[in-house]
């Protein structure tokens, strides 16, 4: 298990990064629900930029030498969603990313391989990124910037790691 929700210090361990530092309105939050999961949730904003609302763990050494990939079990509401990694402690850069489409009337299970990653900076694809190595990533984290404003929810449950 990667990050498990039913400790409930771990919501401390995440922080919310929107569109507001671009000059967006944008509104992302995380919150731990009454179920040990947590809820990233808010309002997409389209005015004054494109739109984007996130939420991002604090770096750790999360020791995935040798996996092939994460596994989530989420909640959402019909949205395309990034899961997203980072391979440094910086809190602008690079970053790679996995877009998945979520379900608003169930839980799901989704297999992400680190080989489904691609680079990005800004929003843009960065073609001469070097390769995501998982023994490098520092930073996880959840996206949403799907150009459709509005509200959205997603509930994690976990975060797991896989070999194959």
């Amino acid at each position: 298990m990667l990050i498990e929700f039913s400790d409930t210090e771990e919501v401390s361990r995440w922080i919310a990064i929107n569109d507001d530092v671009m000059g967006g309105i944008s509104q992302g939050r995380i919150e731990l629900s009454p179920t040990a999961t947590v809820l990233f949730c808010g309002q997409l904003s389209l005015e004054n930029k494109d739109g984007f609302a996130s939420i991002r763990r604090q770096s750790d050494n999360y020791n995935l030498n040798g996996c092939n990939g994460v596994i989530l079990k989420v909640k959402g509401d019909g949205r395309t969603y990034q899961f997203r990694v980072k391979t440094d402690d910086q809190y602008d850069g690079i970053a790679y990313r996995s877009l998945f489409a979520t379900d608003a009337r169930q839980w799901q299970t989704i297999t992400l391989p680190f080989d489904s990653f691609s680079a990005i900076f800004r929003g843009r694809p960065v073609p001469d990124a070097p390769v995501l190595r998982p023994e490098q990533i520092r930073q996880i984290g959840f996206l949403l910037a799907d150009k459709q404003p509005g509200l959205f929810r997603l509930e994690i449950a976990w975060i797991k790691s896989f070999q194959a």
